[in-house]
């Protein structure tokens, strides 16, 4: 099964404001981005399962001109609040590199 890790050269993650987290996903080529970039698997779902994100407020900004996905949800505390683990969201990224995607 192909992996979110097989098909991107670069994953980050990272705070877009105090109360939301973003994720970009370059994708390697042209024909990676075109077959993964409205991959059910990289929906509001995962976000769900993995960060607890109220699935209806996820959002995904395809930019083709980049190859790149952004995917962006609400943080479930403020940046900077008491049960913070990651204050930047620098790390939030690794959870999602082995998603298997749609073939």
């Amino acid at each position: 099964m192909t992996t979110l890790n097989d098909v991107c050269r670069h994953v980050r993650s990272k705070n877009a404001g105090p109360y939301w987290v973003t994720f970009d996903l370059f994708f390697k080529d042209e024909d990676s981005f075109e077959r993964y970039q409205d991959s059910k698997a990289l929906g509001p779902d995962l976000f769900k399962r993995l960060f607890d994100a109220d699935p209806a407020l996820v959002k995904r900004f395809p930019v083709p001109s980049l190859r790149m996905v952004k995917i962006s949800y609400p943080r479930a505390s403020a940046q900077g609040g008491v049960v913070e683990r990651d204050m930047h969201s620098g790390q939030q990224f690794v959870r999602i590199l082995d998603t298997e995607l749609d073939d």
